[in-house]
């Protein structure tokens, strides 16, 4: 059975509802990239703390040389060394590639890559609905700020897919359905 296991998908797909459910059925942790840099926000008070910070207030994703390190750092932990389901991480071809070569060096590897597939209208009625802030109270999810995320995630969706594609571990689910019927169509794949 599958052990390390990443959920992709736009943002509003629920990739962290299903990644959590899969997560406990799975009984391993489930590492959810906006935990990561929501965590050094609120706890770190330096350089890193200040980018986390900045990067929620703008409604902006953090870049990728500052993502490496919360993630180098969260993937030594001791409950990540005998699986993890991933959220949220990688969102392009160079975190991919990071993903792959840390996981190489420890003889390790993505073993299954969970598409859920929305509509992006479907995002952003999610999104909207949600109404997230930041740690500093202002909206996080406005529609300009959606509109911009979502446009960044569009613009690097077809390479990752095709690359997880090419790798034969991608698998593709009807994220429109109900929270269940996603969760039976996850286990059907993972079982087989």
């Amino acid at each position: 059975m599958a052990s390390n296991i990443i959920f992709y998908a736009p943002e509003g797909a629920g990739k962290t509802t299903q990644a959590k459910l899969l997560a406990a059925k799975l009984g391993v942790p489930c590492l959810v990239s906006g935990d990561l840099v929501r965590r050094m926000a609120e706890l770190d008070k330096g350089i890193m703390g200040d980018i986390c910070r900045e990067a929620l207030k703008a409604g902006h994703y953090v870049a990728d040389s500052e993502m490496f390190v919360l993630w180098k750092a969260r993937l030594k932990d001791d409950d990540t060394q005998n699986g993890w389901v991933i959220d949220g991480f990688p969102r392009n071809m160079t975190q991919a590639e990071f993903l792959a070569d840390k996981l190489e060096k420890h003889n390790k590897k993505v073993d299954l890559v969970i598409y859920l597939n929305v509509p992006e209208e479907e995002s952003i009625r999610r999104l909207l609905a949600r109404g997230r802030k930041t740690p500093d109270g202002s909206l996080h999810d406005s529609p300009e700020l959606i509109a911009e995320r979502l446009r960044r995630y569009k613009a690097e969706e077809a390479d990752v897919l095709s690359y997880y594609r090419n790798l034969g571990i991608l698998v593709e689910i009807d994220g429109v359905q109900e929270i269940e019927l996603v969760h039976q169509d996850i286990m059907r794949h993972i079982r087989s």
